[in-house]
């Protein structure tokens, strides 16, 4: 299971979006981690994501510029090494 979860999202609709989304995942799964929200668009680029929302487990790129859906965020959180497959 994943150690950390962090979302990239400045508010905008589809950002609003992924962060509802990520949230109904982890509770769905029973995990107790804490969903971190990222708002710096510096660091965003410095860690490869160039669009918004952003989403990071264990600091691994795993979405950018689209909302997953809650089950293939579950899936991504569930995945053996914890980061998916990839953006």
């Amino acid at each position: 299971m994943p150690k950390r979860i962090e979302v990239y999202s400045l508010g905008c609709a589809k950002c609003k979006r992924m962060e509802i989304a990520v949230n109904t995942a982890v509770q769905e799964l029973g995990l107790d981690i804490h969903v971190e929200r990222l708002l710096d668009p510096v660091e965003l680029q410095r860690r490869g994501a160039f669009s918004q929302p952003a989403l990071f487990i264990d600091g691994k790129l795993v979405a950018a510029g689209v909302v997953p859906s809650v089950d293939d965020i579950k899936a991504l959180l569930t995945a053996e090494d914890g980061a998916g497959k990839g953006a």
